[in-house]
């Protein structure tokens, strides 16, 4: 994959960033992570928008633990990463698993071939933003197809990382490899509706591993794993102050 220049100077050292996360992990420990009680009341709130007869993406699938999560309920989903790490690593897993080797900025689909575009916490390192790739996923959706997306929440933890980090005089929320960011609601909204998606839902999600971030007795022994406390907590927490304590936005939209 050749360098893009017009994407930023992080751009391929954040690809490199995730070649490395992916090869210290372990698609077993990401599939124990899809069983935890916040994953999966996103992914059912989800998969109520998805056709079992359709053709579905996942773009940044990572190791995979989606695609083989949502392919083991009967459907049939496609995996495609730009960290070719993963891919093989998931191959090792599972080699019947359709994957492909891919940028969200450039999809190897053609234009209103597929039924839903899913992407769980990407585009939110793309320093240039998500436009882009937005305008890629409307291209290749057909009429009426899904577009799923997770993306974290500048919520109060969050923010006072992010001043923590800046009277330290550190970078805020990134760092000179890695990019990260978060977007608000209204930011997430206006980025997908820019592109010609109309919204069918968004919500906030995952405020137990807000809780997680802060540490101490809201983490549990597992990997990533929040404490009887964090899920409790986390309930009344998106009940009471929902947007405060969002950890990530889910979006659904569909394209027109």
């Amino acid at each position: 994959m050749t360098n893009q220049p017009e994407y930023g100077p992080r751009y391929n050292s954040t690809r490199q960033a995730w070649e490395n996360i992916w090869d210290t992990a372990s698609v077993e420990r990401e599939l124990v992570e899809i069983e935890y009680s916040r994953t999966q009341k996103t992914l059912h709130t989800y998969l109520a928008y998805l056709d079992k007869n359709g053709i579905h993406l996942e773009a940044g699938s990572g190791l995979s633990a989606v695609v083989i999560t949502l392919r083991k309920l009967g459907y049939n989903v496609v995996g495609l990463d730009y960290a070719e790490k993963a891919l093989h690593t998931s191959h090792a897993y599972d080699r019947t698993l359709p994957l492909l080797v891919g940028d969200v900025h450039a999809l190897p689909h053609a234009s209103n071939s597929l039924d839903s575009y899913l992407s769980f916490g990407v585009l939110e390192h793309f320093e240039h933003g998500m436009s882009p790739a937005l305008a890629e996923a409307f291209r290749i959706l057909k009429p009426g197809g899904i577009l799923v997306l997770t993306i974290p929440y500048p919520n109060v933890v969050n923010r006072y990382v992010a001043w923590r980090r800046k009277m330290s005089g550190v970078t805020v929320l990134n760092d000179d490899d890695f990019f990260e960011s978060t977007y608000t609601r209204d930011a997430l909204v206006t980025n997908v509706t820019k592109v010609g998606f109309k919204l069918e839902t968004v919500q906030p999600t995952s405020h137990s591993y807000t809780l997680w971030g802060i540490g101490g007795p809201f983490r549990g022994t597992g990997y990533y794993q929040t404490s009887a406390l964090a899920e409790s907590l986390g309930g009344v927490l998106s009940r009471v102050l929902p947007w405060a304590f969002n950890f990530s936005t889910l979006l659904v939209a569909r394209k027109p």
